[in-house]
């Protein structure tokens, strides 16, 4: 398949290159060269922005549960901006309800079912983002809000876990088949396009910097906090 090389392609291989410091110059510039992102690897990297925001959700709700107080209502607020602006206006609607489900209803096999699953779920994801948007622009969640507000978080994790799994493995790997190589090969510069539009030239750069700094505010940064202990004795 002919490279898709893009910005954020030369990004990665620039970064990457930040770890291999004693290797030659000229062969990071290679390394760099070389590197291309294709638009089903945009998607699930978009993925991986919407899955760290639905691990700020799901502390916020246990704070919310266990002492409403304890919420850092600015960090939630942000991460519900986020949701809406990279989320759901560019991932979701500009993207897949514009290019992605059009293509996979037309096929002829039970995956042209799936996107109507999921808008049904988009909109869904969307009245809950309303919903945190409110909340969290207030000036404090009260005792009595903690336990909707928890409850409502968690019922937006428990979808939206199963829903981007089932996209990466299913709806992507059909909507490119069904394209055929050239087509996908141009949509993954559309999709470029479309993300420099409506996010800005660095926009999926500055969403993970933005979730970074929410995780920071939530005392989510080290990702070894969450590592499993070991399994009891058998």
């Amino acid at each position: 398949m002919k490279a898709i090389a893009t910005r954020r392609s030369v990004l990665l291989a620039t970064a990457t290159a930040g770890f291999t410091a004693l290797a030659p110059w000229s062969h990071a510039k290679e390394e760099e060269d070389q590197a291309e992102v294709t638009a089903n690897e945009d998607l699930m990297r978009e993925h991986g922005v919407i899955r760290r925001a639905l691990f700020v959700y799901r502390e916020a709700a246990r704070r919310a549960r266990a002492d409403p107080a304890s919420v850092p209502l600015r960090g939630l607020l942000d991460t519900a901006r986020l949701m809406r602006r990279f989320a759901e206006d560019y991932h979701e609607h500009a993207l897949e309800e514009t290019h992605i489900f059009p293509v996979v209803r037309k096929l002829k096999s039970p995956v042209s079912q799936l996107p109507e699953v999921l808008l049904t779920q988009h909109q869904r994801g969307r009245e809950i983002t309303d919903y945190v948007i409110r909340v969290a622009g207030g000036t404090r969640v009260g005792q009595g809000g903690g336990e909707s507000l928890a409850a409502t978080l968690e019922t937006f994790v428990a979808m939206y876990g199963p829903h981007t799994a089932r996209e990466d493995t299913v709806l992507f790997p059909a909507w490119k088949a069904a394209l055929g190589e050239k087509n996908y090969e141009e949509m993954g510069e559309q999709f470029e396009d479309l993300e420099r539009k409506m996010l800005g030239a660095d926009g999926f750069e500055h969403a993970l910097k933005q979730i970074a700094g929410i995780e920071e505010s939530f005392g989510l940064a080290n990702l070894s906090t969450v590592t499993a202990p070991p399994p009891p004795a058998a």
